[in-house]
């Protein structure tokens, strides 16, 4: 196998590999951002060896706030995937806030333990490594390296020191170098594998884990007629001498039976199948064109899940779940779910919400309605 990334990788990102990784990582992201806020201003106030123009140093602070709360709103698992204006805001923000903070200690800067934003737009690449792809962390990180040095080379050689401005400026880049490096790497490293193993399990397990689980439930309907119909008959077939005209119509009315369920299993949708192996004999699936067969083999996985997991609910009624598929457009299809839950907003949100992080990432159009006692979903999909 080769080295390289498969094709597609560079635009991927470990949030849409994982979602719910991304999801539980994500306190992390908002700790970092609470952190370089909190220590920016305790610098700023107690820890500044020029005096500076203090609105300049409040204005570094409220611009390093402004992009923490970018990243906390855009990096929400229910508005995955991260988008790049969010990216690109970020970095714009960490880059703006360096400048400020510069310019708001002008002078004889002597002590480098003070100048914050150096490391700040370091952890700011970090932040964001979960949820942008290898190549944008690469270019934001080299672009917030270059304002470092260009801010800090700059004071240095209006202000010179001991230290020459070259190696001035390289120390104030450096740290962000190195984790944007560290940040590159995990991302293109995260995605290629990723890509791997879900092309290996795309394409055998979750087709032959499909495929098994409708076989056995075609085989558990034949033998509920064979045990109820079939076997019952013929046992009293065999207590008789002679066979009769009600006999006779007797057994068309089951080989009737027998046709019609076999003519409904080869009509049903894989969806369908699932529906009822999740104990979901009560649901409505309302798919008369048999569109939901033009899934894939990702999205069918996800939305799989998302039916298991309603379905063996225990607040869940399955005679409340209702599933709707429609063409749109030409190519193009939209799904609806409604389920009835048992439940307040809270506990559905406390159930439910690791799914709807997946499915957000799978159908980026994800709309959710909670409401007490109902959830409502509704998304499209290219038909494959």
């Amino acid at each position: 196998m080769s080295a390289r990334a498969p094709r597609g990788v560079q635009d991927r990102t470990a949030q849409q590999y994982d979602p719910l990784g991304a999801m539980g990582s994500r306190p992390l992201t908002v700790v970092l951002g609470a952190v370089g806020v909190v220590w920016a201003i305790s610098v700023s106030v107690f820890d500044r060896d020029v005096v500076g123009i203090p609105t300049l140093s409040a204005l570094a602070i409220l611009l390093l706030a402004a992009s923490t709360a970018v990243v906390f709103v855009a990096s929400s698992p229910f508005r995955a995937p991260f988008p790049r204006w969010a990216f690109v805001l970020h970095v714009g923000l960490l880059a703006l806030a360096t400048v400020a903070s510069v310019a708001a200690q002008w002078g004889p800067d002597r002590s480098a333990l003070n100048d914050f934003m150096s490391l700040l737009t370091a952890t700011g690449i970090v932040m964001v490594a979960p949820y942008r792809p290898w190549r944008d962390l690469v270019v934001g990180g080299v672009v917030l390296a270059v304002v470092d040095a260009a801010s800090w080379g700059g004071a240095a050689w209006v202000f010179p020191h001991a230290v020459p401005v070259t190696v001035a400026a390289f120390l104030a880049a450096a740290p962000t170098l190195v984790l944007t490096a560290a940040a590159g790497v995990f991302a293109w490293t995260f995605a290629g594998l990723a890509e791997r193993v879900q092309i290996r399990a795309g394409s055998y397990s979750v087709e032959r884990a499909e495929r098994d689980g409708i076989a056995e439930r075609v085989q558990q309907d034949r033998s509920v007629i064979l045990a109820r119909d079939v076997a019952p008959f013929f046992a009293e077939l065999r207590t008789r001498d002679t066979i009769t005209d009600a006999d006779r119509a007797r057994a068309r009315e089951i080989a009737d039976g027998i046709r019609r369920a076999m003519v409904a299993d080869a009509d049903r949708t894989w969806f369908e199948y699932a529906v009822l192996a999740e104990g979901g004999a009560g649901a409505t699936v309302d798919d008369p064109d048999g569109i939901i067969a033009t899934l894939d083999t990702d999205q069918r996985t996800v939305v799989r899940t998302f039916v298991r997991a309603a379905l063996g609910a225990s607040t869940v009624d399955p005679a409340g779940f209702r599933a709707t598929v429609r063409r749109t457009a030409e190519d193009r299809a939209e799904m609806a779910l409604e389920v009835a839950v048992a439940d307040s907003d809270v506990g559905i949100h406390r159930t439910f919400d690791p799914y709807f992080a997946v499915l957000r990432v799978t159908f980026p159009d994800l709309d959710v309605a909670v409401r007490p006692s109902s959830l409502a979903l509704r998304f499209s999909y290219d038909q494959h």
